[in-house]
Parts: structure tokens; C-alpha cells; sequence
């Protein structure tokens, strides 16, 4: 009997005075002062990383490209989810607690799943817009508008956020698990789990996108090899003759492609996991751990963070554009007409 009311002692719980609380499970100081830093290293870059991106490309009129508009609004997406999500998803990994209501529960659910699918749809958006500046550089501009491109932003944004507001803001995820969603629900929880019907959907709407792009990147790969290659024939009969311009353009086209496949890349790691992850739970009766869920979800989250850490490594017109928000020189009268690349090379 004393060690029964020594075990129920050490049991926390997230609200104290409320039946059907959930348990806490707290972490000692130094593993929660690691997690809180890591966890809110991952937010501060998403939100400050995507912000330059979106200043540099909105604001610096050489940037203004359909590819690019497409970027800033993907790097939006991203940054949503630094101020709306990561934040909350914080606390709640690290105390094992939703503190922040029910109500706001629903929102963080919504606003997670609508930001992260418009991600998706941005990034395939932008492959078959890579595609057909690689195979065709010289007819890109009059296929690829800055129009086309509002339509992809639009359509990216309407469909992630219908899809992901029709389903858990209306419970609809719920249907027909009600029991099973009973029994798993407590007070200081925030779960949202989906039945096997929603879950299909949710699954081909990321492996439909996933495979197209796996496939146009590919076929992207190839044709710049064979460029590259036909280039090097051409550069060794005429060693002394400039670059073309079309020579040029192909060049400047295959770097961005390469750079924005890198991106692709990290997503797909990123999502991978947590999509096997919540079909297989599902069908499983959600049998997954909270600690592997939790790790699951923020290699999710993290990807919003990796973008703009991409484009500063492989961009130099970004991290030119970052020296100059940063110091305050975009106030400058005229600073939008600021030359950002060094070359013809490096134009994206």
C-alpha cells in the first residue's frame, strides 16, 4: 500500500484540479532546457530564414521571377508555420501538455497540415516550372508567366487549405473511430488522428505530387547531362570562343534546377516517415509512440527551416541579398535595382 501511494506521488498530471487530465511526463532541467533550444532554434530559423527570403524576392525587382514568386510564396508557407505552429508544438513536445485550449487546438491542427500540403503543392509547381526552363530555356519565358505562376500560388493555396479545413476543422477525421478518439482523448491533450478513409486521401495527395516530381526531376537530370555534355563538345572545337547566350541560359537554368531538386530532396526525407508513420497507425489502432511521433512531426517542421539554409548555401545572389537586408541598405532609395549577381552564370 505505501509504495501504490508512493507511485500515484510521482504521477503528474497537465491540470491538477480537472478530472480526465492527461499525464504529464515531464523532462529533468537539462534535457528540457536542450529540447527547448533545439526545438526553438528550429522556429527562429523558419520564421527568420523564410522572412529574408520573401524581403529579398518581393523587395530587389531582379528577383522577380516566376520561379522566384513561387519560391517566396513557398518560403511563406514556411514561415507560417515558424509563427503559427512550431511554436505551440514546442511546449507541447517538451511538457507533453497542450496548453493553449481546445479551440486553438483545431486552428494549430488546420494550420499544420494546410501549410505543410501547400509546400507540396508549391514545390511540384516549381518542378515542372524547372522542367521547361531545362529542356527549353529559350521558349521558357513565354510558357512559364509570372501569371502561370499566380494560378500554381493559388491553386497550391486553395486546395491545401480546403483539404486540410474540411477535415479536421468539421471532425471529419473522426468518423467512424469516435470510440477509439474517446478513449485516447484527456484533458491537456491535442491529438488529431485519422480514420482510414481520410488517411488514404491524405497519403495520395502526397504520393500523386511526390512521384510526379520524382519523375520530372529525373527526366530534368537527364537532359542536363546531355546539355552539359553537348556543351563540352562544343567548348573543346572552339576553346577560345565565349559561352553563347543559349549556352548560358541552359547553364544558369541546370543550377537552379539542381538547387531547387536539393530542396525537393530535403522535403521528401522530411515527410517520408511521418506519412508511412500515420498509415501504418491507422490501421494499427495508433499503436505509435508519443516520443517517436514526436520526433517523426519535427523532422517535418524542420524542413521549414532547411529551405533558406539551402538557397544561402547554393545561391549567391541570396546570401548578397541577406548582407544587404541585414545591414539596412535595402532602405535605401533605389535599392530594389541593386545588381545581385556577379555573372551571367549566376542569375536564377
Amino acid at each position: 500500500m505505501v509504495n501504490n501511494w508512493a507511485q500515484a506521488e510521482v504521477v503528474q498530471l497537465c491540470y491538477e484540479h480537472l478530472n480526465g487530465s492527461c499525464i504529464k511526463t515531464p523532462y529533468s532541467p537539462g534535457p528540457r532546457a536542450i529540447l527547448y533550444t533545439v526545438l526553438g532554434l528550429g522556429a527562429v530559423l523558419a520564421v527568420f530564414g523564410n522572412l529574408l527570403v520573401m524581403i529579398a524576392i518581393l523587395h530587389f525587382r531582379q528577383l522577380h521571377t516566376p520561379t522566384n514568386f513561387l519560391i517566396a510564396s513557398l518560403a511563406c508557407a514556411d514561415f507560417l508555420v515558424g509563427v503559427t505552429v512550431m511554436p505551440f508544438s514546442t511546449v507541447r513536445s517538451v511538457e507533453s501538455c497542450w496548453y493553449f485550449g481546445e479551440n486553438y487546438c483545431k486552428f494549430h491542427t488546420c494550420f499544420d497540415t494546410s501549410f505543410c500540403f501547400a509546400s507540396l503543392f508549391h514545390l511540384c509547381c516549381i518542378s515542372i516550372d524547372r522542367y521547361i526552363a531545362v529542356t527549353d530555356p529559350l521558349i521558357y519565358p513565354t510558357k512559364f508567366t509570372v501569371s502561370v505562376s499566380g494560378i500554381c500560388i493559388v491553386l497550391s493555396w486553395f486546395f491545401s487549405i480546403t483539404y486540410s479545413f474540411s477535415i479536421f476543422y468539421t471532425g471529419a477525421n473522426e468518423e467512424g473511430i469516435e470510440d477509439l478518439v474517446f478513449a485516447l482523448t484527456c484533458v491537456g491533450g491535442c491529438q488529431a488522428p485519422l480514420n482510414q478513409k481520410w488517411v488514404l486521401l491524405c497519403f495520395l495527395l502526397f504520393f500523386l505530387p511526390t512521384v510526379a516530381m520524382v519523375f520530372i526531376y529525373s527526366k530534368i537530370f537527364l537532359v542536363a547531362k546531355r546539355q552539359a555534355r553537348k556543351i563540352e563538345s562544343t567548348a573543346s572545337q572552339a576553346a577560345s570562343a565565349s559561352e553563347s547566350y543559349k549556352e548560358r541560359v541552359a547553364k544558369r537554368e541546370r543550377k537552379a534546377a539542381k538547387t531547387l531538386g536539393i530542396a525537393v530532396a530535403a522535403f521528401l526525407l522530411s515527410w517520408l516517415p511521418y506519412i508511412i508513420d500515420a498509415v501504418i497507425d491507422a490501421y494499427m489502432n495508433f499503436i505509435t509512440p508519443p516520443y517517436v511521433y514526436e520526433i517523426l512531426v519535427w523532422c517535418v517542421y524542420y524542413n521549414s527551416a532547411m529551405n533558406p539554409l539551402i538557397y544561402a548555401f547554393f545561391y549567391p545572389w541570396f546570401r548578397k541579398a541577406i548582407k544587404l537586408i541585414v545591414s539596412g541598405k535595402v532602405l535605401r532609395s533605389e535599392s530594389s535595382a541593386t545588381n545581385l549577381f556577379s555573372d551571367e552564370a549566376d542569375v536564377d
